[in-house]
């Protein structure tokens, strides 16, 4: 019959080509994860962390011989006015993503938290028995040596969120610094006056973007930085007789370092500014391109946790007390055997071994879901949540 309806796909409109996906939107037949390449590291950001823990290592081998040298003082002062700093500002910056997520809080533990136990209770350990100190114990609440920087990182790290949602996060910060500062009640539970005085460097990290360091890496800053080391230096030995270096660990209160409560939020700008000048500058000379080190970058926290061990044993065994070491060739011995040490330290066949401490695998710990984000767990466990709040 000439009436009929055609057979389905005839007189009909041929589609439209296929157009395009947007960028970054998987195509239909597409994964949304294809074998995408690895994102590579920033050579800029390992450089910087690998030569602040070789100035961290440098600094605790001058402990001992410092008392000696007005000029050794006044190069440990500098030092110590900000290879902290710049690693925490590190640290903030590398935080920006975190929150809540579960699978986020999972490698907060794991590479944190866990650390964290694991060291605090080998450094107590460590010093009841090669120092002979039988009344060492062992308190989590009490971090000794170089373990606060992680209680501090993890409390840091979990308030993100709250950095995160305020309007102005950096002054606020630097507000609870300053009180911090004056606040001896505070006590040494958890390191609490480094974590609050620290802080303002975290938060600024938090805030900052990659254009920031671009512009302490121009050249006419690099170049401004000679000076700006050079004067400081000078300051730095001419404050030795003048002012502790004790401001710069940030452990103290005003009142506990013998000065007036008022002094207490002075100096804490003071040392801010101080700071975050040297720590400029530093980043100013820090290299961008792939070095011989660069790779040394991702095992700083090793160098950083493990190198406490060596300068404590041979302080220990009064390695520190030959009078030529306190002269300045032996000064100088001893900090390049400083930076050798933790330079080991960082390198890939020590990860390898230490591993188990600082990268422990927990699965057996958390939940088979602990990594999924929320929106992917089953209807009822959604349901079974929602009944319990």
């Amino acid at each position: 019959m000439s009436d009929a309806a055609p057979p389905s796909g005839q007189n009909r409109r041929p589609l439209p080509p296929a157009r395009s996906p947007a960028r970054g939107v998987p195509g239909p037949r597409t994964p949304a994860r294809e074998d995408r390449p690895a994102k590579q590291r920033d050579a800029f950001f390992d450089n910087a962390k690998y030569l602040a823990i070789v100035l961290v290592a440098m600094g605790h081998s001058w402990e001992p011989l410092k008392g000696d040298s007005r000029v050794l003082e006044g190069l440990y002062t500098v030092v110590y006015a900000f290879h902290m700093p710049a690693f925490i500002i590190i640290s903030g910056y590398f935080s920006r993503s975190f929150d809540m997520r579960p699978d986020r809080l999972k490698r907060l533990i794991t590479g944190v938290a866990v650390p964290y136990v694991v060291f605090e209770t080998a450094y107590s350990l460590f010093r009841r028995f090669v120092d002979h100190d039988p009344g060492q114990e062992i308190s989590l609440l009490d971090p000794w040596y170089l373990t606060w920087f992680l209680c501090a990182l993890f409390v840091w790290r979990l308030t993100t969120p709250v950095w995160k949602l305020v309007r102005w996060p950096l002054p606020l910060a630097v507000g609870v610094a300053m009180l911090a500062g004056v606040t001896p009640s505070i006590g040494d539970d958890l390191d609490l006056q480094r974590v609050l005085q620290f802080l303002p460097y975290f938060v600024l990290g938090l805030v900052m973007r990659p254009e920031h360091f671009q512009l302490v890496r121009r050249r006419w800053v690099r170049i401004a930085a000679v000076p700006v080391f050079a004067a400081a230096l000078a300051a730095g030995w001419w404050a030795v007789p003048r002012m502790t270096t004790a401001w710069f660990y940030h452990r103290d209160s005003a009142q506990e370092l013998g000065a007036p409560w008022w002094i207490g939020p002075l100096m804490v700008l003071a040392t801010l500014g101080c700071s975050l000048l040297l720590t400029a500058c530093f980043f100013a000379w820090v290299p961008g391109r792939r070095t011989w080190f660069t790779a040394l970058g991702a095992g700083t926290l090793y160098g950083y946790l493990l190198h406490g061990f060596l300068i404590k044993f041979a302080d220990y065994r009064g390695w520190f007390e030959p009078a030529y070491l306190h002269r300045p060739l032996g000064e100088i011995l001893v900090t390049v055997l400083a930076a050798g040490a933790v330079t080991l330290l960082c390198t890939k066949p020590v990860r390898r071994v230490f591993r188990f401490a600082m990268e422990p695998r927990t699965e057996w710990a958390f939940r088979p879901d602990a990594d999924r984000p929320a929106p992917e767990r089953s209807g009822g466990e959604r349901e079974r949540e929602k009944v319990s709040a």
